[in-house]
């Protein structure tokens, strides 16, 4: 835990008050996939290293994320195309599941309680994270980082963006490949992912919604595999 001289209050008061506001930029803003999210069915999509990317679906259609090289933790988001009040929530699904990953054939629940989208394949090895926090600014603070540093958080913010929507707030994301194991003592650690390069899932979406997903930035600790550099991710949107 980061010691209280870690934190630089003045700092952290000067930065955006809105939950919906970046506390910085990046290419996100600028290179959505579609003036609105719009996919192009079954062309491959790149979320860039750092980098963020949002895509709209309709109910049934389903998105297949892919750990392109293996080491790569992809923060993911589901909101509500009619409501974005209404997102994934791991609060609401740890409790839905009794389990804190999902197996595929799961649904993924809404802060209502709903299946907003459902596992329906994944080649890894099936260890993701519905633990963490998205990587913020603040997250960087507490590491050392002096300016700027492009997080999970400000990617979700700007991706949404960039195709004329608004993330109302940052919620605790599906956070793909992360691998942070519970000992017996209740302890977490921050590992290395456990997949092969080419890796996918696959997400059907339940209600009409906007995915959000950020090639995690960080590059302090582990978790984008030991060398600590974050690489891209792919996307396809299918029936």
């Amino acid at each position: 835990m980061p010691s209280e001289a870690r934190f630089d209050h003045a700092r952290i008061d000067q930065l955006p008050r809105s939950n919906s506001e970046p506390c910085g930029h990046n290419h996100t803003l600028e290179t959505p996939i579609s003036p609105d999210g719009t996919p192009v069915l079954g062309k491959r999509y790149e979320v860039a290293a750092r980098g963020g990317k949002a895509v709209r679906l309709k109910a049934g259609q389903t998105i297949r994320i892919i750990n392109t090289h293996g080491t790569q933790v992809c923060d993911t988001w589901a909101f509500s195309t009619a409501n974005p009040n209404e997102f994934m929530s791991w609060e609401h699904g740890r409790a839905w599941l009794s389990a804190l990953i999902p197996q595929v054939g799961d649904p993924l629940m809404s802060n209502r309680r709903r299946p907003i989208m459902t596992l329906t394949a994944d080649t890894s090895p099936g260890i993701h994270d519905t633990l963490m926090a998205a990587c913020d600014l603040f997250r960087y603070m507490t590491l050392g980082v002096e300016g700027y540093h492009d997080s999970c958080a400000d990617n979700l913010r700007l991706a949404m963006q960039a195709i004329g929507a608004e993330a109302p707030e940052v919620p605790q994301p599906f956070n793909l490949w992360m691998n942070i194991p519970v000992n017996a003592e209740m302890k977490v650690d921050w590992c290395p992912p456990v997949s092969k390069p080419g890796d996918y899932v696959e997400l059907r979406a339940e209600m009409d919604c906007i995915v959000a997903m950020s090639s995690c930035p960080q590059d302090i600790i582990p978790i984008n595999g030991a060398d600590c550099v974050p690489v891209e991710v792919h996307f396809e949107v299918y029936k």
